[in-house]
């Protein structure tokens, strides 16, 4: 039966309107198939709030709060700065930096100009800062200050122009901003021409009005994202794009308003930090309690007891590591309402747990950087399927497609591709990957996916992480979801590794926890696997390690494995 109504057709040839989302009736009550989206420029979702809620905090960091109104006007002084110094629409600004308000400040200012703001990670190495001062062309850094002795070698190799050096104090309450002086490591700051520091920006003019925008045209964000070639590609998500995913997932948490305390760990610089944990709680007027590490888990259990935190965005690590901390017993985290894991597929073992402890729903989402970032979700009240990155989101059209392109009927797997107001305008001085990527405004996401008969869609892994052994497709993913089922696992990866007669062979790399470490072999993790999977989807090799690389969100990076095992 074909509940598309378009399977086999070709996507080039139709319309995205042709097809029947027949998932929309597994939507959870009051979750429109359609969102309104108004085509403003990103900034408005601050001035609107800040008009509506003047006096209501927008942000809690470490202690020091600042208001809506105080949030514009901060932002209205840097727009006014930087159009003193000639940034407009057509220039690109880089944002270094943790989650801290010099970000979001920023962040806002920067749009206000109608420049685009360029994301960067703070740790990234000079070499990758290097790549996206020159693809991006931005002459203007904002850095934390202990990123700053990288931004100045690319200002001393005359790629950067002026840098903005912030500090973590700027925004510390006292006595934490004087104690934080004496704590942190020194950094050599130089007293020359295009050095400045952000407490010089918070005194200049607020811009008049800001700079008049196409949304639908106009660049908001430079989102880099890992690329086959290797080096970072900007991934173009216009002004439109940003409101649009914004107010697209809004619904989908019920109940969703300015009474809500959401958490801001994910880091901003990261697409799904930036739309779920700042853009979506400044639309609503929400207070966002912020903290700089993500990885500072005594410091969020914290956070989410005092300041009673209701919605809570994070990846699978981060859950996990909430899960099993020794303090979690001791805090209240019964606040919690509602959560959405992205980012990597998350351990329904991880899910119950969390569920448990917090009393609250933990749902599993999918996006991209290049869809600004969500298009899936799990209802979350509704039901939530095994395995499943849930249901397209409100304005989005899904389905899976063979290596033609044609449309794929439910069950088949092939490749995921995705259709809405926030797939990218395209890749940064790319056009054919961007040609390879957005083909008839589809999104190929690169993701081999199928779709059940009620429109639940399942990633089954990243094209390039299948692992082909003996002629026989293995999915990662299948074989990790049945290692953390084993109770000594705490962490692990699954790779493809070179071998002589299968082409390619399955490695396992785990963290056990503390309790079995010593106690637990690789003999018992494969008799282990051998009763919950084919013969050849089992690990043949199995190496425990202390920790798993992972990206600033905690996002495992099976790729920095594969390279160590390539290059042992």
């Amino acid at each position: 039966m074909d509940m598309l109504g378009v399977e086999g057709k070709l996507i080039t040839e139709i319309k995205p309107e042709e097809i029947n989302r027949f998932w929309t009736k597994h939507y959870d009550d009051g979750v429109p198939e359609n969102v309104e989206i108004p085509e403003i420029p990103l900034y408005e979702l601050l001035d609107r709030t800040a008009k509506r809620l003047p006096d209501k905090i927008a942000i809690d960091f470490l202690g020091k709060r600042l208001k809506y109104g105080k949030l514009k006007e901060l932002s209205d002084r840097v727009a006014g700065f930087l159009k003193s110094l000639g940034v407009g629409k057509g220039s690109r600004v880089v944002i270094d930096m943790p989650n801290t308000p010099h970000y979001v400040i920023a962040y806002y200012g920067i749009l206000k100009t109608g420049a685009t703001v360029v994301q960067a990670n703070p740790l990234y190495t000079e070499r990758e800062l290097r790549h996206i001062a020159e693809n991006s062309e931005a002459r203007i850094f904002f850095a934390v200050e202990n990123a700053f002795p990288k931004v100045y070698q690319l200002k001393k190799e005359g790629l950067v122009d002026r840098i903005i050096v912030c500090r973590i104090e700027d925004y510390l309450p006292f006595p934490l901003n004087f104690l934080y002086k004496f704590k942190k490591e020194k950094v050599e700051i130089p007293e020359e021409d295009g050095i400045l520091f952000w407490n010089d920006f918070l005194k200049a003019e607020p811009i008049s009005s800001p700079e008049k925008v196409n949304p639908k045209e106009d660049v908001a964000v430079f989102q880099y994202t890992g690329g086959t070639t290797g080096l970072p590609k900007a991934a173009m998500l216009t002004h439109y794009n940003l409101v649009a995913n914004t107010y697209q997932i809004i619904p989908w948490l019920p109940g969703f308003s300015e009474k809500d305390v959401v958490s801001g760990i994910l880091p901003y610089f990261h697409v799904y930090g930036m739309t779920t944990s700042m853009n979506m709680p400044i639309a609503v007027g929400a207070k966002m309690v912020m903290l700089p590490d993500p990885r500072d888990i005594k410091r969020i259990l914290n956070a989410i007891e005092k300041h009673r935190i209701t919605l809570f965005f994070g990846v699978p690590t981060l859950f996990n590591a909430i899960n099993t901390h020794p303090d979690t017993p001791k805090k209240d985290l019964t606040s919690i309402r509602a959560c959405i894991s992205g980012s990597a597929p998350l351990p329904l073992e991880v899910k119950r747990e969390f569920e448990r402890i917090t009393g609250g729903k933990l749902v599993e989402g999918y996006g991209l950087s290049e869809s600004s970032p969500v298009t899936h979700v799990n209802p979350i009240y509704g039901e939530n399927r095994e395995g499943s990155i849930g249901l397209p989101i409100p304005n989005t059209y899904a389905v899976v497609i063979d290596e033609e392109g044609k449309i794929l009927p439910v069950g088949e797997v092939g490749e995921l591709a995705i259709y809405g107001p926030q797939v990218m305008k395209g890749y940064y001085k790319m056009e054919e990957e961007t040609k390879k990527t957005l083909v008839n405004g589809w999104l190929l996401t690169g993701d081999m996916a199928k779709m059940d008969e009620d429109g639940y869609f399942y990633i089954v892994d990243r094209k390039k992480d299948v692992i082909i052994a003996g002629g026989y497709n293995i999915y990662p993913r299948e074989v990790e979801e049945v290692l953390y089922e084993h109770p000594a696992v705490l962490e692990c990866a699954v790779i493809g590794v070179p071998d002589k007669y299968r082409g390619e062979t399955v490695k396992a790399f785990i963290v056990l926890k503390e309790e079995y470490k010593g106690k637990v072999d690789e003999k018992e993790i494969e008799k282990f696997c051998r009763e919950r999977l084919a013969a050849y989807k089992v690990p043949r090799l199995i190496e425990f390690v202390d920790e798993l690389p992972k990206s600033a969100v905690g996002k495992i990076l099976r790729r920095v494995l594969r390279e160590k095992e390539v290059g042992k």
